[in-house]
Order: structure tokens, then C-alpha cells, then sequence
């Protein structure tokens, strides 16, 4: 399963019984969490995600709305007894503000907490099911956006067809990439006529907090699933520029130019309490456009 869940949807306040930004991604095994806003650990208990399930942690920017649960969330972690290594990506000076806390508290973690500075676009995990690569936004401060690929093979094996062929676990390694099998005899097992194409790898991007900007559009170009903010209505434009945010029209006019699969949209400024609004704006422009609603889990197909 590959899905995201919205932990928190609102901006800098929380309203409405709406929280700072915060979410998970899941990809089978693997959970990742995105953003860290106040409350982020009632929401996993909410919502029955495990702790103990999140290796990585990834904060786009040092707006409190986005890291403030961070602290509080890795030493519940120590407390209940956490021994797996966690890694944790961000910008740099999130490493001194944690160490600070830490000291402060005279808090020793039970677990090893490898902190990865964001410094430039790129790779940050590739691992052979997953990878992650970030990319740089414009906001008021430093911010980047994070990009969760699934890595799959070309090709997928037809059991009933190699049946006859007795392959070795090598073979079947060449066959999934798309590669011909030829026995020491000279005969040549042909690709096609044992495997058919792979569905295509899925990807979900998170923008974090930017202004518009249609450069964005090229760095999540074609993923299955973008998350764009959309703190206020397309009639506050000019409030959103001056505040580094964004419009519902513009998330999707980058969704439109990106040519995503579909848009999921966020971050409402708490002015807001009614939401229909955002996806009625959005849809317009971008019809596959869904609210990211917190405690929905929005799978990507």
C-alpha cells in the first residue's frame, strides 16, 4: 500500500479542531513522517499509527507549525523504550535548536538519532524498494520540499510460462529487468513470452510552504500524487504572495503545468472554518482535486 495521512491540515494556528501541519506516508513497510506541527503525537494515537513504524522523519522548514512536536515526540520515543535508530532530515539548524532542547533537559536518547542536514537539491535515501529526493520552494525562509518514490522492477513474471524452464534465482533477477535467458544448450529464453510489463512506479510529492511558482512545476513533473498548500482562496492572491503562501487556482495551475495524476490540497489558514470552498476554487482548474482532511488516509494508485 502506498498512501499518505493527513495528521494535521491547518496553518500556523490551530482551529477548528484542525492542526498544524503534519502527515505520514506509507509505502508497505515503510513510514515515513512528514512535518512535525503541535499535537503530532495525539495525532498518531488518534489515529493508531505506531511509532515504532517511523525510521525516517523529514521537516521541510523552522516554522514552528511544522517541527514544534519534534522535541516532544522523539523523547516519548526514548521513554517508551525505542532501541531502532531513527533518522531525521531537516535544515541545519534544527540539529543545535534538538541538542539545546535535549541538554536543557538533561535528556539522554536510548536510541541513536542520525541528523541529516539539508543542504541542496537531490537523493537523501535510495534504498532498493524506496527512495526520497528533496527539492528546494520559496517560502520567507529556508524550506524544501520532499519527493517518495516506490522503485519497482520492469518486469513481472508469468509462473505458469517459466514452469517448464527450472530457473535459478539469478535467472529470475534477469527476466523481472527485462533481460533474455540463454542456457549453456544456446537456447534463448525471449523476455516477452514469460513476463509482462510492470505497473508503473508511483511517487507522491509534498511541496511544504511556497509561494507560486511555476518552476515548481518541473521538480514534481508526472508524480501519482502532489501535495500542494493552499493557505487561503484565490481572492486573497496578493495576501498570499506577500505572506511566501499560496491560492487554491495557483496549487492547481503547478498541478495543471506538472501533469500530476492528482492534487490533494492543505494547509488552510485558520480565517477559514468552512473547506468546501478550497475544493470547489481548485477543482475548477484541476478536477482531481481532493482535500487533505485529517485522520484520511489517500491512497496512491
Amino acid at each position: 500500500m502506498f498512501g499518505v495521512t493527513i495528521l494535521g491540515n491547518n496553518s500556523a494556528l490551530p482551529a477548528y479542531d484542525r492542526h498544524p501541519t503534519s502527515q505520514v506516508v506509507t509505502l508497505d513497510q515503510y513510514q515515513f513522517l512528514v512535518d512535525c506541527g503541535e499535537g503530532t503525537q495525539m495525532q498518531l494515537s488518534r489515529y493508531k499509527i505506531r511509532r515504532s513504524r517511523i525510521n525516517h522523519i523529514f521537516i521541510s522548514h523552522l516554522h514552528g507549525d511544522h517541527y514544534f512536536g519534534l522535541p516532544g515526540l522523539i523523547t516519548s520515543m526514548g521513554l517508551l523504550g525505542r532501541e531502532t535508530e531513527l533518522h531525521l532530515f531537516g535544515p541545519s539548524p534544527l540539529q543545535n535548536i534538538l541538542d539545546c532542547i535535549l541538554q536543557a533537559a538533561d535528556t539522554t536518547l536510548p536510541y541513536k538519532l542520525h541528523f541529516h542536514p539539508v543542504t541542496e537539491e537531490g537523493m537523501l535515501v535510495d534504498e532498493e524498494k524506496f527512495s526520497v529526493e528533496t527539492f528546494r520552494v520559496t517560502h520567507r525562509i529556508e524550506c524544501w520540499g520532499y519527493l517518495f518514490r516506490e522503485k519497482k522492477k520492469p518486469r513481472k513474471i508469468n509462473k505458469e510460462a517459466v514452469t517448464p524452464y527450472h530457473l535459478n534465482a539469478t535467472d529470475f533477477e534477469l527476466l523481472k529487468e527485462g533481460k533474455d535467458i540463454t542456457f549453456k544448450n544456446g537456447q534463448v529464453l525471449k523476455n516477452e513470452t514469460v513476463t509482462v510489463a510492470n505497473k508503473p512506479a508511483r511517487s507522491y510529492a509534498y511541496s511544504a510552504d511556497t509561494i507560486y511558482l511555476e518552476s515548481l512545476a518541473d521538480k514534481v513533473r508526472n508524480v501519482s500524487l502532489l501535495y500542494h498548500e493552499t493557505t487561503y482562496l484565490k481572492a486573497l492572491e496578493e495576501r498570499a504572495a506577500a505572506r511566501f503562501h499560496a491560492t487554491t487556482a495557483q496549487a492547481a495551475q503547478i498541478a495543471t503545468k506538472a501533469n500530476v495524476d492528482s492534487l490533494l490540497i492543505g494547509h488552510f489558514s485558520s480565517k477559514y472554518e468552512a473547506l468546501d470552498e478550497f475544493l470547489k476554487e481548485a477543482s475548477e482548474i484541476f478536477p482531481k482535486t481532493q482535500l487533505a482532511i485529517e485522520g484520511v488516509t489517500y491512497r496512491i494508485i
